[in-house]
């Protein structure tokens, strides 16, 4: 980047080269944080309480926090780590491609479509982030919003597990039908612990494994917005296994799991998915390419 810049993309036909000198570049955290008034903390989950150390160390004590992270309980984290400082909750709708390894100047793709939410007490600084091509809003009731980004983020595993593109993944049936079994299992353990999930992607929580379910030709009718995706996006996991980094299993599925243990409602289908991604992390051979039929015969040998 320090040679070459950055080149910045979206779905919406934005396409922008930044001059290296227009950037700031450092893997230095004392350089990064020390001047800084808002840090976007967008770290995987796993390495929030170290994000948090670096920035009581070098961030002032002034400067506003925001994660901008996958999970439920993220901010909290970064809140347990930093004491007095401000930290802001928010939320990423958004798929985010990069360009494979070789390509100059390095890009960044937006390769799905939706606003960035921040809880409602943030309201000058979304007026600082929300700009062309990043559109920023806030919400009364960004826990509710996390539940809701999580029940979509239970998809992140199956993209993972096939090696499929996201938009590729969704217009099948098959594989849609293991979607709506997990995201029918997080609705319950939510319910039973009176978590409402906000509507996500224009789409209610409630009747969405119904939707889900759809035929292909009905689904993609109804799922505009969800199937308004790059044909090459995938999810993060799926790079993760791809390069051979822990994922954010255990911060997705796992919430859902630790959620349905405390309140006694059966998850057996993201249990198994979530043992699967944990297999191809120890495997570290990328992505297994499963199957939807693999992936339930694996938990029909669970449930024997």
């Amino acid at each position: 980047m320090r040679k070459d810049g950055l080149r910045v993309s979206d779905l919406d036909g934005r396409d922008h080269c930044i001059a290296p000198e227009a950037l700031t570049v450092t893997a230095d955290p004392a350089a990064a944080l020390s001047g800084a008034d808002i840090v976007l903390v967008t770290v995987k989950s796993g390495a929030t309480e170290d994000m948090a150390a670096l920035i009581a160390a070098h961030a002032r004590p002034d400067a506003m926090v925001v994660s901008l992270q996958n999970g439920v309980g993220n901010a909290e984290r970064l809140r347990a780590g930093l004491g007095q400082r401000r930290v802001f909750a928010g939320m990423v709708p958004f798929n985010v491609i990069q360009s494979p390894g070789g390509e100059l100047p390095l890009r960044v793709h937006r390769a799905s479509e939706g606003k960035v939410m921040i809880e409602a007490a943030a309201t000058g600084l979304v007026d600082l982030l929300d700009v062309d091509g990043f559109a920023v809003t806030t919400h009364g009731d960004m826990k509710a919003v996390q539940w809701g980004k999580l029940l979509m983020n239970l998809n992140n595993a199956l993209v993972a597990l096939s090696g499929l593109p996201l938009a590729t993944e969704l217009a099948d049936r098959r594989r849609r039908l293991i979607l709506a079994g997990q995201v029918e299992e997080a609705l319950v353990a939510m319910k039973a612990s009176g978590i409402e999930p906000a509507r996500i992607a224009g789409l209610r929580p409630a009747p969405l494994p119904k939707v889900l379910r759809l035929p292909d030709w009905l689904f993609k009718v109804l799922a505009r917005r969800m199937l308004a995706i790059d044909p090459e996006a995938r999810s993060s996991m799926w790079d993760d296994l791809q390069h051979g980094r822990p994922t954010e299993i255990g911060d997705l599925q796992g919430a859902i799991m630790g959620l349905a243990n405390k309140m006694g409602t059966p998850a057996p289908l993201i249990e198994q998915v979530t043992a699967l991604v944990r297999r191809a992390e120890e495997e570290k051979h990328g992505s297994p390419g499963l199957t939807p039929d693999a992936i339930m015969r694996a938990k029909a040998a669970q449930s024997r």
